[in-house]
């Protein structure tokens, strides 16, 4: 039983860090460009107003996400509170994966956002 609440513990890690840092970059953008924080690409590094935008939509993309994902993360294991250790550790890698794709995932809409509303060089369209 406790190896079940161990796993549904990190089967949540994912999602409540995309909550917490979704809303850190929406509403706390980092002040300077950095290799540190912030959602760090060639195209939002460009310059202030590309970074603001890309950490605003990343943010709250992820935001938005995590809370989505945490539903189905915490119901998948309800059905899985009585079994076998392998059993639980095979759901919760699945989820995991699953979870670390749909989080570099999005990195594909903020970067076609970023396309859409800036050139190659930065500059707003």
């Amino acid at each position: 039983m406790w190896f079940w609440w161990f796993m549904l513990i990190c089967d949540l890690i994912i999602p409540i860090a995309m909550v917490i840092c979704g809303r850190m970059m929406w509403k706390h953008c980092p002040k300077h460009m950095n290799s540190m924080s912030g959602y760090r690409t060639t195209r939002s590094m460009k310059n202030m107003d590309t970074w603001k935008f890309a950490n605003d939509y990343c943010g709250r993309l992820w935001w938005k996400i995590g809370w989505i994902m945490i539903i189905p993360s915490a119901l998948i294991h309800i059905p899985l509170y009585h079994s076998d250790k392998n059993t639980i550790g095979f759901a919760g890698l699945i989820l995991v994966t699953i979870q670390c794709f749909i989080m570099i995932v999005s990195i594909y809409p903020t970067e076609k956002a970023l396309k859409k509303h800036f050139n190659d060089d930065g500059i707003r369209r």
